[in-house]
């Protein structure tokens, strides 16, 4: 990219390893792509959109977000209120305001799933994450918007 893009992690390591694991992923492509980035943890999957709001707010300017963290199927509808709301607040948060948000949070039904996902060397989602929010960048700047 002509200009380095700046972005905001926003991750909730609940399950510290997996978030570590989907990190290196966001980290291998940024850095590859020449893009830097802050990074901040919230305590679960469902502040991860208030973080995005906030950062919103803040002087600090970002070209675009990635949202990495683990929701992994339990004994109780919990899951998918996790789940299906922060998608949801996710989506509404990039199409009101126009934001480039690659989405790495992991909604998977046991510890091995999230593994298989989270692993630079299997699924790597934390670098498709990151790929999403560049080509996002990429298609804004593009639009002129």
């Amino acid at each position: 990219m002509a200009n380095a893009p700046h972005l905001l992690v926003v991750d909730a390591p609940y399950y510290t390893e997996i978030s570590k694991s989907l990190m290196e992923g966001v980290t291998e492509v940024l850095d590859a792509a020449g893009a830097t980035h802050d990074y901040v943890t919230v305590p679960g999957v469902l502040e991860i959109p208030a973080a995005v709001s906030m950062a919103l707010k803040s002087p600090k300017q970002y070209d675009g977000y990635i949202v990495i963290g683990c929701v992994i199927r339990g004994e109780t509808t919990h899951y998918e209120i996790v789940s299906n709301e922060s998608a949801r607040a996710i989506m509404d948060l990039s199409v009101a305001h126009n934001l480039a948000i690659g989405n790495g949070i992991q909604t998977v039904e046991n510890e091995a799933q999230a593994w298989a996902r989270a692993k630079v060397s299997e699924k790597n989602k934390g670098g498709g994450a990151a790929s999403a929010a560049l080509e996002m960048i990429k298609l804004k700047k593009s639009l002129g918007t």
